[in-house]
């Protein structure tokens, strides 16, 4: 029978190889790192999650912080590596730029994800200063804090958080109370109770500490925290299926038309028909006649139409990528808010720039919308608030428009990630913001994958990838707000700080 004095020679014993190898530990953690990704969709074991977390608590506990930070930032490159190759094929297979600047940029980013880590693996080392109960105080919050920051600032990548590895796991039933950090934070402090019964013989606290979250997080899930409003909207998503290389080609753009305005035209019960972002390739003002003609089909069989389109203002010189909504009598517009960096605007200075147009390399800005717009209504009343693509990311974000949203649209073009893991975590995320606001999502892609989501985050019904589809559903309609929809982020943000300014006035007293 293994003793836990088994236990501790063992990790003794990997100490020091530790201690003796660094080179080889540090490649054992990018190990680490790329496994961790198999926990993410389209591989969904969320079960590994725990397995290669481990490693970095163990790192914080027994490694100096310099050691820790190390570990942590050869981790977070072997996570972000295998989680977000696809920014390569985004940049150089689709959108034509070098090689050698499609390589720097995923590089760059690959690399600045990792500093989080590093920063992350310090921090957790200092703090905990050896002593292995604290891992469970400081090791859950010092992750849930880097990660919430790095989703929000230099305009976050909220990419490859925890929490989204856990949507088919009992603790997302943590999620319409603190969001997908709080999934983040409950696994967390279920794998720190593993160190308390293998180094401190509490098992009586640390079975509590592993065992609770996932228990209450089950329990969770029978709560239905938003009720049901009205009648269900009869729904049409049209999943185009037109490959990225084609979108833009001029001698596509006819069959392009013809495609989504058959949709429009075939009879059916459907009140809503959804085309995802950017469906027609061109702006507003260069369509006019076609968007008419589709307003006039529209009025015939009081439907309303929503699909992404540019828009231009020639004379600012501004171009918004939009969503439209057409009802038969009036158009009603959704400008993305929050937009893509070096995708949709470049944050660089004017020289480089500069630098960037005489290379022949995009350069150019979209124009960012309002970040408090008002919610498109359908013919017949209902609210709905719509998100393209990225802004998906961002659960806090979309908090505003409830309670008076009673459905949420995502559109996106995941064409431009080709065949890669991007559109089954995007469609991933989608699912989580469903359950963080106990509201439905409509999910139209360009080719996939497109998906209606009910309030508990299941998928109702998804569409094949990469080929043209059309899917129905009557989608249920939510009024009402999760604890998370009232208070956002600010529990996760707020916890950080409090926790950590208590351990300073501890360790002043000699408490701690």
């Amino acid at each position: 029978m293994i003793t836990n004095q088994d236990f501790k020679t063992y990790f003794n014993k990997i100490q020091s190889f530790f201690n003796r190898h660094q080179i080889t530990v540090c490649f054992l953690y990018f190990i680490f790192g790329v496994l961790l990704t198999l926990s993410f969709a389209p591989f969904d074991f969320y079960l590994l999650a725990p397995l290669f977390i481990f490693p970095i608590f163990y790192t914080a506990i027994f490694s100096s912080p310099r050691d820790a930070a190390r570990h942590s930032f050869f981790y977070g490159i072997g996570l972000f590596l295998s989680g977000s190759y696809w920014i390569y094929i985004s940049v150089y297979v689709f959108g034509k730029s070098p090689i050698w600047l499609a390589i720097t940029l995923t590089a760059a980013l690959i690399a600045f994800m990792a500093f989080y880590f590093a920063c992350m693996g310090w921090l957790m080392s200092r703090l905990i200063n050896k002593d292995v109960k604290k891992i469970v105080i400081f090791g859950p919050i010092v992750w849930v804090f880097i990660e919430w920051l790095r989703g929000w600032a230099f305009s976050g990548f909220p990419w490859l958080s925890l929490g989204y590895s856990q949507i088919d796991s009992p603790l997302s039933g943590w999620a319409p109370i603190f969001g997908v950090y709080g999934i983040s934070l409950m696994l967390l402090l279920s794998i720190s109770g593993c160190f308390l019964a293998i180094f401190k013989n509490n098992y009586k606290l640390s079975f509590s500490i592993i065992i609770l979250p996932w228990l209450i997080g089950y329990g969770l899930q029978t709560f239905d925290w938003t009720t049901v409003h009205g009648e269900p909207i009869k729904t049409t998503i049209v999943q185009g299926g037109i490959p990225q290389d084609k979108k833009w080609l001029s001698e596509e753009f006819a069959t392009t038309l013809d495609i989504y305005r058959n949709t429009a035209t075939k009879k059916s019960n459907s009140d809503l028909i959804v085309w995802p972002e950017v469906a027609i390739p061109a702006a507003i003002d260069q369509v006019k006649d076609y968007i008419n003609s589709l307003q006039d089909t529209i009025s015939e069989s009081s439907k309303t139409l929503i699909f992404g389109i540019l828009e231009r203002d020639v004379v600012n010189h501004e171009i918004y990528n939009s969503v439209l909504l057409l009802d038969g009598k009036r158009q009603q517009i959704y400008r993305k808010h929050h937009l893509v960096p070096f995708g949709e605007y470049f944050p660089v200075p004017d020289f480089i720039r500069n630098w960037m147009r005489l290379m022949s390399l995009p350069n150019r800005d979209f124009t960012a919308g309002s970040g408090n717009q008002g919610l498109l209504v359908t013919s017949k009343g209902v609210n709905i608030a719509a998100a393209i693509c990225y802004e998906n990311f961002f659960g806090a974000e979309q908090l505003h428009v409830l309670p008076d949203a009673k459905v949420l649209i995502n559109v996106s073009n995941d064409a431009w990630f080709g065949d890669s893991i991007a559109p089954h975590q995007n469609l991933q995320m989608a699912r989580m913001r469903a359950i963080e606001t106990g509201r439905s999502v409509i999910r139209s892609t360009n080719n996939g994958i497109s998906a209606f989501i009910n309030p508990h985050g299941d998928l109702m019904e998804v569409a094949p990838q990469f080929e043209f589809a059309v899917i129905n559903m009557d989608v249920e309609l939510r009024d009402g707000l999760t604890p998370y929809a009232q208070m956002g982020n600010w529990p996760i943000a707020l916890l950080f700080p409090l926790v950590v300014g208590c351990a300073i006035i501890l360790v002043n007293r000699n408490d701690l």
